[in-house]
């Protein structure tokens, strides 16, 4: 699947990977390949991103939003951290 990550001045993310885990507003939860469609507000906390291959890309978040459709993610997000 693919993941696009954005904040409002760029991106900073697009690529294949095999797995995000975000941090909702009532926990976190983790988006695997073919995921049902899913829009959901974020909260603080950290996204885990795991590429095609294995490499690893983690960054603390203060707010979002996710949207999944047809193994493609968008990942809106405010108060990044690397």
């Amino acid at each position: 699947m693919n993941i696009t990550v954005l904040t409002p001045d760029k991106e900073v993310f697009q690529g294949a990977i095999s797995s995000v885990k975000v941090p909702g507003i009532t926990g976190e939860f983790e988006i695997l390949n073919n995921h049902a469609p899913l829009v959901s507000a974020l909260g603080e906390g950290k996204v885990r991103i795991v590429k095609d291959g294995g490499d690893r890309l983690n960054f603390k978040i203060e707010k979002g939003f996710i949207e999944v459709l047809k193994n493609e993610v968008s990942l809106l997000v405010q108060g990044l951290q690397e």
